[in-house]
């Protein structure tokens, strides 16, 4: 016999089973910039290392930040779908500034300690509702901008973390909705000042978290159907006891039989951290203690979330400041975070 909770499960997937699955193209959406255009343009990534297609180029009715773009909705991401479809012009890499994929949003919000590895690493119990803190926007900078040593702390240390960028209004979203207030995901790198954090300020977290360029951001935005597997499908949430379970589908990739492909779902991508070319973070977003639904369900009890909404989910173990002897960053270090799928930022610190 089967208890109510796996019956529940199993009338889930079958429901899922008959959805149809549609084949869909990456979009990785960003801001750029290049010596002969006078303000910033919207453009599509050519896949991770690629070239940029000017999206503004290809509809000049289309805004040219992506906090207007996002708030135009379905509108504006079906002109980008036909820009993914069509064949056009790439600019090189070489000729393209990235800016962080979202500037200025309304908000940036933070989740502390929610990795299990790394409440394992500090000798931390796993937390049993997220911790939220944040940081002002004006600390968002590129992908491949400089992070200014402040000469106010002496402790800088490096977070890797999967940013998850809001395209929805919404408030008391519930976590089975959650994912279609999502636009996409970033790399984020949530710099931390720790003197600052865990010494300075009452040992509240925003000023060692807020610092001016405290958090790099890109190179792209990549749309939540982008993640992971050849179909835009996705998990659905289900509540058994009084805990959302999620319920994902498996589609094995012809090139790869040694693995299943989760559908639409970041929660499990390779995500690291190197200084000076040193692996010092390396986990997976499965160690993730709650994830994006249940973080987006969350917040919005308490705020409204907007498009551009950006929220830092957390980072694995290896940062420094739990090292033996404490590591911190140094002018000339330089920092790439990486999460698969997504990309690669490349800090030079300064």
């Amino acid at each position: 016999m089967l208890s109510s909770g796996k019956k529940r499960l199993f009338s889930a997937l079958l429901h899922i089973q008959k959805r149809p699955c549609q084949p869909s193209r990456a979009m990785r959406l960003v801001q750029f910039q290049t010596p002969h255009l006078e303000e910033p343009h919207l453009g599509l990534e050519s896949g991770i290392g690629g070239g940029v297609v000017d999206l503004n180029a290809f509809d000049p009715t289309l805004p040219k930040t992506m906090l207007q773009f996002l708030e135009q909705g379905e509108t504006t991401l079906s002109v980008a779908r036909r820009a993914v479809a069509t064949q056009l012009p790439v600019l090189p890499r070489s000729q393209v500034t990235f800016l962080a994929p979202v500037t200025r949003p309304d908000k940036v919000v933070c989740v502390g300690m929610n990795y299990a590895d790394h409440c394992k690493e500090q000798n931390v119990r796993v937390p049993k509702e997220p911790i939220i803190f944040s940081k002002f926007s004006s600390s968002i900078v590129g992908p491949y901008d400089e992070i200014i040593l402040p000469p106010e702390s002496e402790e800088v240390d490096w977070e890797v973390e999967l940013a998850v960028i809001i395209g929805k209004k919404g408030k008391h979203i519930k976590a089975t909705d959650a994912m279609a207030h999502v636009a996409g995901f970033t790399v984020a790198h949530d710099v931390s000042a720790r003197d600052w954090q865990m010494r300075r300020n009452g040992k509240q977290w925003l000023l060692g978290k807020t610092f001016d360029t405290f958090c790099p951001l890109g190179p792209a935005l990549v749309t939540r159907d982008s993640i992971t597997g050849m179909c835009a499908c996705h998990g659905t949430w289900i509540e058994v006891k009084g805990h959302f379970q999620e319920l994902v589908l498996f589609h094995m990739d012809p090139r790869d039989q040694t693995r299943g492909l989760r559908l639409g779902n970041p929660h499990n991508l390779k995500i690291c951290c190197r200084v000076n070319g040193e692996v010092v973070q390396s986990s997976s977003t499965n160690q993730m203690v709650f994830k994006t639904e249940e973080l987006i369900a969350w917040v919005s009890q308490f705020v409204t979330l907007y498009p551009g909404d950006t929220i830092l989910t957390g980072t694995p173990p290896g940062v420094g400041v739990f090292r033996k002897p404490p590591v911190f960053l140094k002018k000339g270090d330089e920092v790439q975070c990486e999460i698969e799928e997504i990309g690669v930022i490349v800090n030079k610190v300064v």
